[in-house]
Order: structure tokens, then sequence, then C-alpha cells
């Protein structure tokens, strides 16, 4: 990428907005949570009270964030040393007479390394707009869920496949030592680059389509939010279209990343596929994976309806379902699922790691409330799953193993009203962290994990004394295999550990 003038703009607006405190914390703090709620809620009436009495961080909450039309001395004030003529040149903002409005969106961000700023195309959540096919996406809802959704242990080298405005390559220059972005879209690495350039990073950008500018290259860690929006084979927006039919996207991005994956790399990405009447959505993903070298948990967060999903996503274009135009496209859209038979469209996060032995896959659905980032997840996961492969090699590593519960494993009895009082309906095991996984057990189970302690018996000890409880003589094979299993699901979910 070559310099820009929006690029060569950003030293001295990054001085001003470090100047004027346009930053993520001040911008709570100045507008307070309920206004700065309402912010999130597109709603600028509230703002635009609270930034009047903001001074220059208001005017330049009212120019950015809300795309009011504002006199150009206030504003050349508020961005002061930032030029206005310089900005209008760059492309930031645009002349109205006497006034200014800004042409793009630029918003700070904390994704857990102190505020970042992003540069991105206007988008409607404050002002009706028909989105052009290269609009490039700001901070929106799918974005910061991979974020938090993204491991952050520190990795030579990471790629965003992708990278629209740059948020998840921005994000990965805290963790990574080297990034590197792709895009398709001409205009989305034009602001990339100037993100890259107002947060003072170094970004490696590559104008391409899909793997094609990294060809022949490995990197410890893939991230990608790409267009995996399910539909026809069509492309009227490249932040969201393919080209591909349904979810061709997403099979291509989980079918090829493994290949840039370096040994022991990582890819978190976002994805969705279609539920066809008669298939199992998991044997879909599955069929997408190599036959080797992936271990591939895939973490499906919630399943759409048909008209649910293509009316979500003509909002999301600008559009209005009720206007003939929007009804003619969604009628291309149901016309195109009902030919393929799809009965609902799921979504969620695709998490690989490169090993050294055949593909395994976990596909489940997690569709109830967590608070935790799921990113923090990621290593812990793969750590466990590495340990129940040894385990599949050789029984005896568990056997001789010492087994503790997660301190947030907790026992949880369920009761209902029943004819002569309370009934226990259920017995289960919740981790009350992370993803906040729950077992359904039996009274065996959690007199076993009772048991377990860091200083106590090896299993097969606790085994021995288990059976001799409920009256068997010794550990048949039938009962250690059904207790290695329920060993191994609570090790997956992190609810009792190997130690």
């Amino acid at each position: 990428m070559t310099d820009s003038l929006l690029t060569a703009l950003c030293p001295d607006l990054r001085t001003a907005l470090i100047r004027v405190g346009y930053d993520a914390d001040t911008l709570v703090e100045a507008l307070g949570s309920d206004v700065h709620a309402a912010l999130s809620r597109s709603e600028p009436v509230p703002v635009r009270r609270a930034a009047r009495a903001a001074g220059e961080l208001g005017t330049l909450v009212r120019l950015l964030l809300l795309g009011d039309v504002l006199p150009e001395r206030d504003v050349a004030t508020a961005l002061a040393p930032v030029r206005i003529d310089a900005a209008v040149a760059a492309g930031l903002l645009t002349r109205d007479g006497d006034q200014v409005r800004a042409a793009l969106d630029l918003r700070p961000l904390d994704a857990g390394a102190g505020t970042r700023w992003i540069l991105s195309d206007l988008d409607d959540s404050m002002r009706r707009r028909t989105l052009t096919e290269d609009h490039v996406l700001g901070v929106g809802h799918a974005s910061l869920s991979l974020l938090r959704a993204t491991p952050t242990e520190p990795v030579g080298t990471v790629l965003d496949l992708g990278t629209g405005c740059g948020v998840q390559a921005v994000h990965a220059a805290g963790y990574a030592g080297r990034v590197t972005a792709t895009d398709v879209n001409a205009r989305a690495l034009w602001l990339a680059q100037a993100t890259a350039a107002l947060n003072e990073l170094e970004i490696e950008l590559l104008e391409g389509s899909w793997f094609e500018p990294v060809a022949g290259r490995r990197f410890d860690q893939v991230v990608a939010n790409p267009p995996f929006v399910v539909g026809p084979a069509r492309i009227e927006h490249t932040y969201r279209d393919s080209g591909l039919a349904l979810d061709g996207a997403s099979e291509l991005v989980i079918g090829q990343a493994p290949a840039l994956l370096a040994p022991g790399g990582t890819a978190a990405m976002l994805a969705a596929w279609v539920h066809v009447d008669g298939e199992d959505w998991r044997r879909r993903v599955s069929s997408w994976l190599p036959a080797h070298g992936v271990d591939a948990w895939v973490v499906q967060r919630d399943v759409a309806d048909p008209a649910l999903y293509v009316g979500t996503w003509l909002r999301d274009a600008g559009l209005d379902p009720r206007d003939p135009a929007a009804q003619e496209q969604a009628t291309r859209w149901l016309d195109a699922f009902e030919a393929a038979d799809v009965e609902g469209v799921g979504f969620g996060f695709v998490y690989l790691r490169a090993i050294d032995g055949p593909t395994e896959l976990l596909a489940e659905d997690l569709t109830h409330g967590f608070d935790d980032p799921l990113g923090t997840e990621v290593a812990g996961y793969f750590a466990r799953s590495a340990w129940l492969r040894a385990v599949a090699a050789d029984e005896n590593l568990a056997w001789a193993s010492r087994f503790a519960p997660s301190p947030a494993t907790a026992l949880e009895r369920v009761y209902l009203p029943g004819e002569f009082g309370w009934t226990e309906q259920a017995i289960r095991l919740h981790r009350g962290d992370g993803p906040r996984w729950q077992h359904e057990v039996d009274e065996s189970t959690v007199a076993l994990v009772a048991g377990m302690r860091p200083e106590g018996l090896p299993l097969y000890e606790l085994l021995e004394l288990l059976a001799l409880a409920e009256g068997a003589e010794q550990v048949t094979p039938e009962f250690a295999a059904r207790a290695l299993g329920v060993v191994a699901g609570l090790v997956r979910h992190g609810l009792v550990r190997p130690v």
C-alpha cells in the first residue's frame, strides 16, 4: 500500500483526538452511561443534548458519531492541528457551505489494549443511507463478537483475512509480533491503512481475493470475519457477500485456512452454515475440513429461520423490507433457500488448531448466555483436547492420573413438587465461569467427582472404591468404559481437570 492523503493526515488527527480526549473511557465519562447506551441504540437526541455541554469533545461526538453538520470554525477548533482543507482533501470531511460534516466514521474502541481509533464508511445508524457495493463496515456486532472470541496469547504472526477497516488487525497488533491483513476491496485497504497509521501500528496490507495474497505462507494465527452471509450467489456488498451460493464462503474459508497454519497454529473465525431438511449441520461443517491435521471446535451461537435471516440482512444494508425493491430482493433470497431445502441458518465461531494426526471435530451448540469472553477459553479447550487424544492412545494415562474439580464447578440438584413432597428431577455439574457448561450426571458420577482431589487417589483406584460402594467386587470393563467416557466429557468442558 502506498501513502494516501488520509494516511498523511493521521499524525495531526491523532494529536487532536488525544488532546480533546476522544477515547473510549472519556467518552463514557463525558456522556454518562445512560446516554452512552443511547448512542449504541442509535438514538441521537440524548447524545446530542449531552454533547452540547462537552466542549470540543462534544463537537467531535456530534461530527463523527452523530453525523451532524457543524460550523467550520467549531470543527477547526476541535480538530486542531488538523487543517479543514487538508481533512476535506483527504476524504475525512466534506463541506456544506460554511459548515462541514464527516465523510467517514471515526470512533474510539477499547478491545482490551487501550483505546484504538477505527476509520470506516458512514453507516445508517444515525441517518438513513443506502450502502454502496464497496461500503466498508465499521465496528459492528459481528466484529465485536469476534474480538471477544479471539484468543490473545502472544504469537509471532497473525493473518487477518478480509480485514475490512482493520478492526481485527488492530486488535491482533496487541498480541502478535507481525500482522498481515488482506482484502479484495481496495477502499477497505485504504481505510485499514489509515486506521493503522492513526494508531501508530505497522500492519502489512495486501490486496487480493481470499487466500491468494498469502499463498505459500504460514501463520501462527488466522482470524477471519469473512463475507459469510448465506444467500444466492451474488455480490451486492463486498463486506457481506462472497459471490458463492449459500454457505460457500464459510466452506471455502474453513476448508482452506488449515493450509495457512504453522505447526500448532490456531484459527478463529466467524462462519455461517445452512440447516437443510434431513441433514445434520455438524456433518455438513465436518465435510469442509481436510481429513488430516486439524483439531476443530465449532460453536453454534444462534439459528435463525429464513425469513428472520433475510429481513435482518436487508436492514443491515440500509434497506426497508417494506419497499418494493427490498421485497423483490427478499423474494429472490427466500426462493433460493426454498430451492435448497434450507430450514434455518446457523451462526457461530470456528476454531482450528494445526495438529499432527487425523482431523478431529467437536461441533456443539452454545446458545445460552454467558459473560466471559470466549477467546480466553480457546487455549484451554485445545490443551484439554490434546490431553484427551493422548488418553485415546493410552488409557493408562487417565487411570494413573489424579483429577480435581474446577474451582468454578458446582453441584446442582433440581427438585419439583411431587405427590409426596419434593421430587428430584435432575442432577447437574455446572461450571460457573467461561461458557458455563452443564452436564447432567448420576449419583455414581457425583460420588466419583467428590473423591477427586490433587493429593487424592488415581482415577482407577477411585473407580475401585466406587465399585465396592455399589456392591461390585471389581471394576468391570463396561463400568470402566462408562466412567472414562463421563470423565472425558467433564475434562473436555473444563469441569474437572487432570492434575
